[in-house]
């Protein structure tokens, strides 16, 4: 093999590499920016819950707030930062704090970056979305803003992830890089929506005197507002808000752009267009064909079902199957480990070598 070939293969896997991590950088950009938004909705409720409460003490805001920070792992984190978990300082660890991962500083600046690293490959307007928000949150006004009104503050969020969305959709073209995104916007909802029903069922499950009550009954008003279901519950359900018909929305419905059930078909058919785009590059076929299995199920199981077998356990396993099916992929087709060309030349040389003396 010639230099020149030597090179030519060298700059082949580069190449490929740079491929991988355009995939990988527009994947996260749009799960990062997905989680903010999710995370912006439930903050939200939480504080507007809590204010149709009224007066309420310190053990019960604890106990509010602590099955928040519990579903994205972060209360260890949270604890050595704060001494208790109340409004004013879960808000700020949710909201501003950097050393969480999960806040929405840290997933707007984390969707910006992935954005930064690929601009030739999004549209203009697409960025300038990314970069208004980040702004946004990182000016020094933010703060103000959040304390002059809470819930303008987050529904701001949350208008910048619907025109991100919007401007994707229309200006993005249908290529392999667009499977990419949407992929990873429908796998954080997919994760989000089960993480959102394991924090009432499992976290906050009421005494059962307690269930139907009027606590119980506005924490399940709080999931769908939490979910922007409410609109599209009521549309099925116009009597009362029933946990069971709650649970059975966000899970089964296959119309509504959130429920576990629409997300994970979503999810499928991107992964079927990414691997047909793919079918040069070896992906293991054992981890789609069990995430398929998983999507059937959710079309023949029951909500009566699932609450025999033990709902967390459900929510556990869909998180366990749709996190499993999202690493396959970044793995098999977003990741690599960074090429040296020069060691990659220096391989190939010597591979040249070892064949002459054979």
């Amino acid at each position: 093999m010639s230099t020149t070939a030597r090179e030519e293969v060298a700059r082949h896997k580069q190449s490929n590499v740079m491929l991988s991590r355009v995939a990988g950088n527009l994947y996260w950009m749009s799960r990062y920016l997905e989680r903010a938004e999710n995370q912006a909705r439930l903050i939200d409720v939480n504080l507007q819950i809590l204010l149709d409460f009224g007066q309420i003490g310190a053990e019960t805001l604890k106990a509010h707030w602590l099955p928040v920070l519990r579903s994205s792992g972060d209360e260890e984190q949270f604890f050595k930062l704060y001494n208790t978990a109340d409004n004013e300082s879960a808000t700020d660890f949710l909201t501003f704090r950097l050393e969480n991962p999960n806040s929405l500083i840290s997933c707007i600046s984390n969707a910006r970056e992935n954005a930064r690293q690929v601009r030739d490959q999004i549209s203009s307007e697409m960025w300038e979305v990314l970069n208004d928000a980040y702004h946004f949150i990182q000016g020094a006004s933010a703060k103000k803003i959040w304390n002059e009104g809470a819930s303008a503050f987050y529904d701001q969020i949350k208008r910048f992830s619907h025109l991100f969305q919007g401007i994707t959709v229309s200006t993005f073209s249908r290529v392999e890089g667009f499977e990419f995104i949407q992929f990873g916007k429908y796998l954080e909802r997919a994760d989000q929506i089960t993480r959102l029903l394991d924090i009432k069922y499992h976290i906050l499950l009421p005494k059962a005197s307690d269930v139907g009550g009027a606590v119980d009954t506005a924490q399940w008003h709080a999931v769908l507002r939490s979910a922007s279901a409410l609109e599209a519950y009521r549309r099925y359900y116009v009597a009362d808000i029933l946990f069971k018909k709650v649970v059975e929305f966000l899970l089964f419905d296959e119309n509504f752009p959130r429920s576990l059930k629409f997300c994970c078909e979503q999810m499928a058919s991107f992964i079927h267009l990414i691997t047909e785009a793919s079918a040069e590059t070896k992906i293991s076929e054992e981890p789609m064909e069990r995430f398929k299995v998983f999507c059937g199920r959710l079309s023949k199981l029951s909500v009566d079902e699932i609450f025999n077998g033990g709902m967390h356990q459900f929510l556990d396993t869909a998180q366990i199957e749709v996190g499993a099916i999202g690493a396959h992929l970044y793995t098999s087709l977003m990741y690599h480990p960074p090429v040296d060309l020069q060691a990659e030349i220096r391989f190939q040389q010597q591979q040249e070598q070892q064949q002459q003396c054979l």
